[in-house]
């Protein structure tokens, strides 16, 4: 797992935390974090299979759900999402949390 400027290819894994259903990604300790800039990130097919892998043991433990790959630049030590999709994912939620109404 490399962190370095300008990989061709490059890729992270997320997936969603299953006891709240946060976005997080695979670190380079195996561990899951609700920040891009932590993400292990694999510059060839060989790496990015093998964190896969450990993302897909973390799903069969019920520790996130769905995991997979997704396209970055490491552009000054920071990891950058390549597609919208992933962009809006890593900035955090999109709408306003809203408390529940009380009926009674």
């Amino acid at each position: 797992m490399i962190k370095s400027k300008n990989l061709s290819g490059a890729q992270a894994v997320t997936a969603n935390r299953l006891a709240d259903g946060a976005v997080v990604f695979l670190t380079g300790d195996s561990r899951w974090s609700p920040r891009v800039n932590d993400s292990a990130v694999a510059g060839d097919a060989a790496t990015a299979a093998a964190i896969l892998a450990i993302a897909n043991k973390s799903a069969a433990d019920q520790i996130v759900v769905a995991p997979y790959l997704f396209e970055v630049s490491v552009e000054g030590g920071a990891v950058r999402p390549l597609s919208a999709r992933e962009s809006i994912r890593a900035a955090g939620p999109s709408v306003e949390e809203r408390q529940p109404v009380s009926l009674g």
